[in-house]
């Protein structure tokens, strides 16, 4: 076997099944920064999609044991069955430096019978993540239904939606409809949803028009809630732009700032682009909530990166929407932030958290 994609690395000390199994990371090869991986053996619990989406593993030490409690196989067994392609001691902490200094690259991973010229060519083949509407590739073919029959409805636009999104949706009484990312707004709205969201995926915000003319027309109708990938569509369809960061934002251990009231959450995070502010700027270097004007009435900047200063999130006062960079869902991941999910669904008195976000309530509530 072997893999070609964008080499990128995340810094969780758990979670390696639930990363292979987002979508979000399609067509990368990951690195583990923690050095033992598959200490505690693969489960279906710990499955974030219905297959393994990470292009291969980079470990510097990997193990097969299945003596955890909540172990069903090996590690390396479910990557065998999945068929992803898999490297053992590799010196992952100079890789990382590498990455962290020369950016996010192609690379590829290849048995040791293929001749360097033909691996050299094959990752120069792969085309950059730049450009890439890898939501396509990951989104459903048709719509999914999910839930208890005569809950209300979450309409999710489905970029790359992880099951403990879903999971956090249903456990909170609603059901929910998992619409391919090329639906239109009428489609999204026909089963009359009590929300929408906007979920996670792979690729460059960028190369999603046609999704962000969705959201445009979304914005306003229902609420409307974004995370991660979601969260750079809602920028976009609000006039902000989009850009590659050096070598993205992935593991469990981010921090960020809530600019309304100073609350810090360590957050969990999968991402290789960011959002610019409203200036244009790729650092935010003031604690201020900035506000500006759009289509929708006005937004304002609502969480910052305390690692880089980079966009975290935003909300407008004027319609129910709100977004947030980082997975809340902590899958895997802190728990600070679960407390979005409560304020996005629809309450028993049937107030929407997500409206509360847009009337400027106070960000650090549940």
């Amino acid at each position: 076997m072997q893999a070609v994609g964008e080499v990128v690395f995340t810094t969780g000390m758990s979670g390696y099944q639930e990363s292979m199994s987002d979508p979000s990371f399609a067509g990368q090869l990951i690195t583990f920064t923690y050095p033992h991986i598959g200490n505690y053996g693969a489960s279906q619990a710990a499955m974030e999609s219905s297959r393994a989406w990470g292009a291969a593993a980079i470990m510097r030490e990997a193990c097969n044991r299945t003596d955890a409690s909540s172990a069903e196989r090996g590690w390396l067994d479910w990557l065998t069955d999945e068929g992803v392609p898999a490297i053992s001691g590799v010196d992952t902490r100079a890789l990382v430096r590498h990455i962290r200094q020369a950016g996010a690259m192609r690379g590829g991973l290849f048995g040791g019978d293929v001749p360097e010229a033909t691996a050299q060519a094959a990752v120069a083949a792969e085309p950059p993540m730049e450009g890439r509407d890898l939501a396509a590739r990951v989104t459903p073919g048709e719509v999914v239904r999910l839930g208890p029959d005569g809950a209300p409805l979450v309409a999710v636009l489905d970029t790359g939606v992880k099951v403990s999104m879903i999971r956090n949706l249903i456990e909170r009484g609603h059901r929910v409809e998992l619409h391919p990312c090329t639906s239109g707004p009428e489609q999204l709205l026909s089963g009359d949803p009590a929300a929408i969201l906007l979920a996670n995926g792979p690729g460059d915000p960028a190369a999603l028009d046609y999704a962000v003319d969705t959201v445009r027309a979304l914005v306003g109708k229902r609420p409307v809630w974004g995370i991660c990938l979601g969260h750079q569509l809602l920028c976009r369809a609000l006039g902000l732009q989009t850009f590659k960061l050096p070598f993205g934002h992935r593991g469990a251990n981010h921090p960020v700032k809530d600019l309304a009231t100073g609350r810090i959450s360590i957050t969990s995070q999968n991402h290789g682009f960011a959002v610019l502010g409203p200036g244009g700027q790729e650092r935010i270097e003031t604690d201020a909530a900035v506000e500006w004007e759009t289509d929708f009435g006005r937004a304002r900047l609502s969480h910052v990166n305390l690692y880089d200063r980079t966009v975290e999130g935003v909300e407008l006062l004027d319609a129910p929407a709100a977004s947030v960079q980082y997975h809340p869902e902590a899958g895997p991941g802190p728990h600070d932030s679960l407390y979005w999910f409560d304020r996005f669904l629809v309450q028993p008195a049937g107030v929407v958290g997500a409206v509360a976000v847009g009337q400027g309530a106070t960000a650090g509530s549940a």
